[in-house]
């Protein structure tokens, strides 16, 4: 299973094209555009959420509403691009254009975003060359992708749910939900303004966006993707880019703005012994084998263990400012201060969105690698298998 996604921020469509899912797989729009909504909720957001309202279209691969096991294409169109269609026009100038006239032209790259560096790597003069893709707009194709992916996990008994855990310092309390299941959990989350789970560090966040948004500045934050119902055995120790977890990081950090992953206790890891840090191995004819406790967050050795999959990610504060960090012109080489895109005080909810696709999808890919069928009826056959084996082991 592979993918690639295209577009543009202010382009005419986003695209992104899936090959390798299963045939006979139950896939329709509307499981994908319910996923592409909440990517674009949360307390914080600004105000392109108010003028696109994304809906995917299925141009390929599906059929009646099923998967064909041919590639699955997915667009979505940008309904602001009928204000952009001179700016970011396909065709060649006409000869009495100068290139120097388009408007809203960028030469002055801004601190944090990829406007300096993609332009000496592309030799592009415009800024905005480099913007367009480098935009967090590409993570709507992402979660499209994952939504199909979570469709494919659902299809095996394999279910994710993410939520937000800290923003600008504000931490919430595990034991507020530590005991609820998935489905309680994910009620709670879809109903928060900030898809967080813990109410009281619900209602601090809200406050801590509106205060910092009065300043003209932003917020970072923590999100947290759980994964249940793997079976054990998905990745591998055999070599290190079968590494699950190296994988999972990886989908992770890819992620526009994130900057840091752990997994289970994480980072707390380095502060305790190894006693408080590894789980204990136990049996029983109904579970089979399990661990006493998770605080690996369900990976060993590169490998899932059947333990939940428990992996966050951190989100540095965007870097677009309304009172904005200084830069300096490419074009006059003179200090100025950076020009202002359309910015969000905190997009920390709607990453938690982006997280929980883009780890359905790595999880779907891995899947996938470890058993092989065209048929979605006969991947469940060979995984049901497999589960059987593991569990009498």
């Amino acid at each position: 299973m592979r993918f690639f996604t295209a577009g543009e921020s202010h382009g005419p469509q986003l695209t992104a094209i899936i090959e390798g899912l299963p045939a006979q797989m139950p896939l329709t729009a509307e499981m994908i555009n319910n996923e592409l909504k909440r990517r674009q909720g949360g307390h914080g957001r600004g105000r392109r959420m108010q003028i696109e309202k994304d809906q995917v279209l299925i141009t390929s691969g599906v059929r009646h509403g099923k998967t064909l096991g041919s590639p699955v294409t997915l667009t979505v169109v940008n309904d602001d691009w009928k204000h952009w269609t001179s700016i970011m026009g396909v065709e060649p100038l006409a000869d009495d254009v100068n290139p120097e006239d388009i408007k809203r032209q960028i030469s002055r790259p801004r601190p944090g975003h990829a406007d300096l560096v993609g332009g000496m790597k592309y030799r592009h003069r415009d800024l905005r060359n480099v913007l367009e893709r480098s935009s967090a707009r590409e993570t709507t194709m992402r979660v499209a992708i994952g939504a199909v992916a979570k469709q494919f996990l659902r299809q095996l008994n394999i279910n994710t749910v993410a939520h937000v855990t800290e923003i600008g310092g504000i931490t919430t309390d595990p034991e507020t939900y530590s005991g609820l299941s998935m489905d309680e959990l994910r009620t709670i989350i879809e109903n928060d303004p900030v898809y967080c789970a813990d109410k009281e560090a619900s209602a601090r966040m809200v406050a801590a966006i509106d205060d910092i948004k009065g300043r003209g500045d932003t917020l970072g934050g923590v999100v947290e993707v759980v994964v249940e119902g793997c079976p054990p055995g998905i990745g591998s120790y055999v070599q290190f880019d079968r590494k699950m977890d190296g994988k999972l990081a990886g989908a992770m950090m890819s992620i526009n703005a994130f900057k840091g992953v752990e997994f289970g206790l994480g980072f707390k890891m380095a502060q305790k012994p190894g006693s408080e840090v590894h789980d204990e191995i136990a049996w029983s004819e109904e579970l089979g084998y399990y661990r006493k406790s998770n605080r690996l967050g369900g990976l060993e050795g590169g490998m899932t263990t059947g333990m939940p999959i428990v992996i966050r990610g951190v989100m540095k504060p965007i870097p677009t400012l309304y009172k904005p960090l200084e830069s300096v012109d490419i074009d006059t080489k003179e200090p100025f201060v950076a020009t202002i895109e359309r910015s969000d005080p905190c997009a920390v909810p709607a990453a938690s969105v982006v997280a929980e696709h883009v780890i359905a999808t790595e999880m779907a890919k891995a899947i996938m690698d470890e058993f092989r069928s065209d048929t979605m009826d006969g991947l469940k056959e060979e995984i049901e298998r497999y589960r059987q084996y593991v569990k009498e082991f």
